[in-house]
């Protein structure tokens, strides 16, 4: 079978190990580590890290890169491989829990992998993922500026940066038409109350970037216009607040208000 990089799953294998040693310091690496790695492609950061940790549950979706794996990984019996969708499979259940998730993540599920795991892995303490400088830099962005959004807003209320890399075009195999960075970040502690509204209610507030805050909630059936004024006004803002003017902390606030 064909292990050529499939541009539809958003693959792009690492060529350069030279890399491999500012991953291993970003995510901070111990031996008692359980490592989550989603899209282990051919197995390169996969045995770095088994050569490093406890356990490596590693997650692939591409049946195809299957023979290649299994002979990179050979006689590594601390790596757990597993082939299916990382965005529906059952990573909660995965037996040693993760403690960290450390990937060259596909482009096309790097977003909703890292915004789910903030909540659907709890044991998760510490994420270096690799993924495209634009979505470093969206992860954390400030309020009131373009790279600003819902993914921002979870990220930050969940987790604090640790680290921070700028990555070649060229360490990759195709050569991506874009720039990628490491970006590592540690788990501030438990999340906010009502993690599930807020999600909600941070998601619904960015659906419409364009729309004030109060029609965007509207339109996402969350709460009327006059509702969602009158929360924004108790949290002290202006009843035409757009969604990204909002600090992080101001859309715990926000939820609680509209309860």
């Amino acid at each position: 079978m064909s292990t050529r990089a499939k541009k539809q799953l958003g693959q792009h294998f690492l060529a350069d190990e030279n890399i491999l040693g500012v991953i291993g310091r970003l995510a901070e690496l111990d031996e008692t580590d359980v490592v989550l790695e989603i899209g282990p492609g051919r197995g390169v950061l996969t045995n770095y890290l088994a050569e490093r940790v406890s356990q490596v549950h590693a997650i692939e979706l591409d049946r195809s890169l299957e023979p290649g794996l299994h002979d990179a990984l050979a006689g590594r019996t601390n790596v757990g491989l597993q082939f299916g969708d990382a965005l529906t499979f059952d990573l909660a259940a995965l037996e040693p829990a993760p403690t960290k998730l450390v990937a060259n993540l596909p482009y096309n599920v790097a977003t909703p992998l890292v915004a789910e795991s903030l909540d659907g892995l709890p044991s998760v303490e510490l994420w270096c993922v690799m993924v495209q400088r634009e979505v470093a830099d969206r992860f954390f962005a400030e309020p009131e500026t373009k790279a600003y959004g819902a993914v921002s807003v979870l990220v930050q209320l969940a987790a604090e940066r640790t680290g921070f890399h700028p990555v070649s075009r060229n360490v990759f195999r195709p050569r991506p038409n874009v720039d990628s960075a490491l970006v590592a970040f540690r788990r501030r502690g438990a999340l906010p109350a009502d993690y599930a509204r807020l999600k909600a209610v941070v998601g619904a507030a960015f659906a419409h970037r364009r729309k004030q805050l109060p029609n965007s909630l509207e339109l996402a059936g969350l709460a009327s216009r006059e509702q969602a004024a009158a929360a924004l006004v108790q949290i002290g803002r202006e009843p035409a607040t757009r969604a990204e003017a909002l600090a992080p902390e101001e859309f715990v606030a926000l939820a609680h208000a509209l309860e």
